[in-house]
């Protein structure tokens, strides 16, 4: 394994370690609240999404990247109770047919 990919790979935890600190899980989503619609393929992202710290910005991208990795990391910030399974779960709501994703309000708080 080459250093870039150690570092990658330990940039990618240290993020995820510190998403729920930075940015504490907040209620449900609102019915009235648009929803986060990334186009992953297109580079567009909600505007909310650069607002968020460069860590964050790229453990959503890694997440979009990575589901099939990221369900089996177990979420630790206490919102097992609407349904949230993994860290992918705090990070995407849905990956639809079109290529969008739905991105998580919870970790934007």
């Amino acid at each position: 394994m080459t250093n870039r990919g150690t570092i990658t790979r330990r940039r990618f935890f240290v993020g995820f370690a510190l998403m729920p600190v930075l940015a504490a899980c907040g209620g449900a989503r609102s019915s009235r609240s648009p929803e986060l619609v990334a186009w992953p393929s297109q580079d567009r992202w909600p505007p909310i999404f650069y607002q968020a710290s460069p860590e964050a910005q790229e453990a959503y991208r890694y997440a979009v990247a990575h589901p099939e990795i990221l369900q089996y990391f177990p979420c630790y910030c206490g919102c097992g109770e609407l349904g949230h399974r993994s860290v992918l779960d705090c990070s995407i709501e849905e990956f639809r047919p079109d290529g969008s994703v739905v991105l998580s309000r919870m970790t934007f708080g």
